[in-house]
């Protein structure tokens, strides 16, 4: 069994979807969970939702990724009053879709700010403790993208392969302190952001939504999609202490859709 106890862990973009998800599992495993998103309200909530089983401490950042100075400046808050981090979880909404022929130039500006920017800051941020502690998980959610370019995501599929070869780089940098740098690649996944993909193309083609998802599930062995809990226990394996020797992968959480190996 997983145990995080003792672990505190910031995971971004957890109101919702695969964030909220792995926040709530991570809480399971013992982990005490600082969220992270915009909206507080909604933050107050799942802070709420977060067991405390193992008498865990859990709090929040309020943190919009579009403004990462400000972002930058709560956390470096937070951090100054003593707290620490072993888990990073670099996790935020996706790009819009559409052919990249037809993106504009502040298209890419925005997503690389929001996606790579961002968790570069977050991670300069928080690898000190870690190196402190001689423990540090960084696992970054992106998509399988990364292996195969996604067709109709071309702003997405360009920042997210940036992403990956960011982690990478820095997976080599950070291992000798005990630091593992990872990259989870979920396939197609019942949450917002598939919902919107399946809206936005049926819009485009004219199909039915139903026909556009059935037209998802065909290309997915496993014949559905993932829950958010399933791509979340990925992410719960790679923050444990069992996982010391996996690092720089690309690890696509998809039902067998990716074809390359």
């Amino acid at each position: 069994m997983i145990d995080l106890t003792g672990k505190r862990a910031l995971v971004c973009g957890s109101t919702q979807g695969i964030g909220k998800a792995s926040a709530m599992i991570l809480a399971q495993q013992g982990a005490s969970i600082t969220l992270a998103a915009r909206n507080e309200d909604t933050l107050k909530q799942v802070l709420k939702e977060l067991t405390t089983a193992a008498n865990q401490k859990h709090d929040y950042i309020v943190a919009d990724f579009n403004q990462p100075e400000q972002l930058k400046k709560n956390v470096e808050t937070y951090l100054s009053g003593g707290n620490e981090f072993h888990i990073l979880m670099n996790n935020s909404g996706g790009p819009p879709g559409g052919e990249i022929v037809n993106a504009k130039v502040e298209d890419f500006l925005l997503a690389f700010q929001r996606h790579l920017i961002c968790n570069h800051t977050l991670s300069q941020l928080v690898v000190p403790g870690m190196k402190k502690n001689k423990y540090g998980r960084i696992i970054n959610v992106i998509s399988t993208s990364v292996k195969e370019p996604i067709k109709g995501l071309g702003v997405s599929n360009t920042i997210r392969a940036s992403v990956a070869s960011w982690a990478k780089t820095m997976s080599f940098e950070l291992a000798p302190f005990g630091i593992t740098v990872n990259n989870v690649l979920p396939g197609s996944t019942d949450t917002a952001r598939v919902e919107e993909i399946m809206k936005n193309t049926s819009a485009k083609t004219g199909k039915t939504p139903e026909a556009v998802k059935a037209d998802m599930i065909s290309k997915v062995p496993a014949g559905r999609f993932a829950t958010a809990d399933e791509i979340a226990y990925a992410v719960a394996f790679l923050a444990s202490p069992e996982a010391a020797y996996i690092n720089g992968i690309n690890l696509p959480v998809d039902g067998g859709r990716t074809g390359c190996l």
